[in-house]
């Protein structure tokens, strides 16, 4: 069980624990898990003026910063480095944020492709495990928008 797995379960969140090989990003996850990519859903660390944001979006998916920018009305935002995720969230592994607003509390952008199938599945914190679960419910508790903030990324990973 980890701090995510957890944390559903005292929100009263249904899911599914799915263990897996080590996977850094959510487009891997996909593959290790013979899972669509629009279904897997990657949590992107942003830099902005207050702190930190998270972009939620599909795997299969690239974040416009300029549409996030606009969003959240901060010119500014940047991606974060590694370095910068590793030192503000040290409770998670490098590439397995989850998109969970109500554990961290920052701005939360959502790409609205998110909730076009009835479970997705993210990052548990750790490279090693990932939840399935409904979309609805889930990104409660912080400030979050929905707007599209994507376009499609094509990976030789995906056709090959």
């Amino acid at each position: 069980m980890t701090i995510v797995t957890e944390h559903l379960e005292q929100r009263g969140i249904q899911f599914e624990v799915l263990p897996h090989p080590p996977a850094t990003s959510a487009l891997g996850e996909a593959l290790v898990l013979g899972a669509q990519p629009d279904e897997v859903i990657k949590t992107v660390v942003l830099d902005i003026e207050t702190g930190h944001a998270l972009a939620i979006v599909p795997a299969d998916r690239r974040v416009d910063l300029d549409l996030v920018r606009d969003v959240l009305g901060d010119r500014h935002a940047r991606l974060a480095s590694e370095e910068e995720i590793a030192r503000d969230f040290p409770e998670f592994e490098l590439g397995a944020m989850p998109p969970l607003p109500s554990m961290v509390h920052i701005p939360v952008v959502i790409d609205p492709s998110v909730f076009e199938h009835r479970r997705i599945t993210f990052a548990a914190g750790t490279q090693r495990e990932a939840v399935r679960t409904s979309p609805e419910g889930l990104f409660t508790g912080a400030s979050v928008d929905i707007a599209p903030i994507t376009e499609i990324e094509e990976h030789s990973e995906l056709t090959g």
